[in-house]
């Protein structure tokens, strides 16, 4: 299969060809394909308990460094180092709205092929089967933030539904409202999704290694359009590798340490299956979403 192209707005590598599927782990794919879907943004937050992505903020700022780029700067909640912060989240929210920041990231217990996300519940709402921790101002991120990455590594029928059961933050917006946010990108632990905010839906663009278009479909609960250049995910480069398994995973650790131990752990054994690499299918109760 040959290798996609990400859309404008995304970096397919440092520097020359990818490295050989089989040198990079699944995660460190994933955290590479999020710095690349932040190329250009000037400002990232990221939300609490978001190791992936604070990983992939790291890695943009580190490559942004290293080449000599504009600085970016990262707001992660829980962090003593990239927390500017003094007043939490409400802060968080006033730059936002003023225009200040221009990436940030959304997980959702259920997320639906109208980049509708749920963070409240499954089933019908207030009487919900399964709660979770609740929307937390994400609807009005949604709608001031210019790129949100939906995020979620589980790749199931039970996450990627056709319709959300709540509502918690909108993909899109009728005729007449205003807003300068929304959906960018969605990224699963099989593939890349863009949004087209105008016919409000998801375009399939790339597929990670192993994967095919019939696993895709048979795993998402909604339709979704395929583009024509549709490959498969650019592989991380020698030196995006260099860069997150060095600097990056140390200052990671200071966040995030059981996570870096275990991401060390993985690195060690790479080559064992990887149980959140597979679509689950599980009947148990879905797990309380991550943003």
């Amino acid at each position: 299969m040959s290798t996609a192209r990400l859309p404008e707005g995304a970096d397919t590598a440092a520097e020359g060809a990818g490295t050989p599927v089989s040198a990079a782990a699944p995660r460190e794919l994933l955290i590479v394909t999020i710095a690349r879907l932040l190329k250009g943004v000037r400002h990232v937050a990221v939300g609490a308990s978001s190791p992936i992505p604070a990983a992939a903020a790291m890695l943009l700022r580190a490559r942004s460094e290293a080449e000599g780029a504009p600085p970016v700067r990262l707001s992660i909640l829980g962090s003593v180092q990239h927390n500017f912060f003094t007043n939490g989240s409400g802060e968080l929210f006033d730059c936002a709205g003023q225009g200040r920041i221009d990436a940030f990231f959304l997980g959702g217990g259920q997320i639906d092929g109208h980049g509708n996300v749920n963070l409240v519940g499954t089933g019908s709402y207030p009487e919900s089967s399964v709660r979770w921790p609740g929307s937390f101002g994400s609807a009005y991120l949604y709608f001031v933030v210019p790129r949100v990455i939906l995020f979620r590594e589980e790749h199931s029928r039970r996450v990627l539904v056709d319709r959300v059961d709540f509502v918690s933050a909108p993909g899109s917006s009728a005729k007449g409202i205003y807003r300068t946010g929304g959906p960018h990108a969605l990224l699963t632990s099989m593939g890349v999704f863009m949004f087209d905010p105008q016919r409000a839906c998801f375009r399939l663009v790339s597929m990670h290694p192993g994967r095919s278009l019939a696993d895709l479909r048979a795993a998402t609960g909604f339709d979704f359009d395929v583009d024509p250049a549709l490959g498969e995910t650019p592989p991380p480069s020698a030196s995006e590798l260099a860069l997150l398994r060095g600097c990056v995973l140390t200052e990671l650790a200071q966040t995030y340490p059981d996570f870096a131990a275990r991401f060390h752990t993985d690195l060690a054994r790479k080559g064992a299956a990887d149980p959140l690499d597979r679509p689950t299918r599980s009947t148990d109760p879905l797990p309380a979403p991550r943003t």
